[in-house]
């Protein structure tokens, strides 16, 4: 496996943050690909595939997460995260 590293970052528009639902849209994207997938967020770096850690980033409304991901198609799980954050995870409040 070749190890491509891929790394972008967006800024959370939602209202309310990375809350559950946003988060778990994240974790569906996220484990759509084979590449390691990590966020960034102040000092905190979790595992973009497990809910739990984005909750812990408890990134709010303006933050800037940087995601990194390192596996054979990087760079296309990285730019569908950013995709996705740009529409709001597709969440309607």
């Amino acid at each position: 496996m070749s190890s491509k590293k891929f790394t972008d970052s967006f800024i959370v528009i939602n209202e309310k943050g990375l809350h559950t639902r946003p988060s778990t849209e994240l974790v569906k994207c996220a484990s759509s690909f084979k590449s390691r997938v990590s966020l960034h967020y102040l000092d905190l770096s979790v595992n973009a595939k497990s809910l739990l850690g984005i909750l812990m980033l408890a990134a709010v409304r303006g933050a800037k997460i940087t995601i990194e991901a390192v596996g054979e198609d990087a760079e296309e799980a990285v730019k569908s995260i950013i995709e996705l954050a740009n529409n709001k995870f597709y969440i309607k409040y």
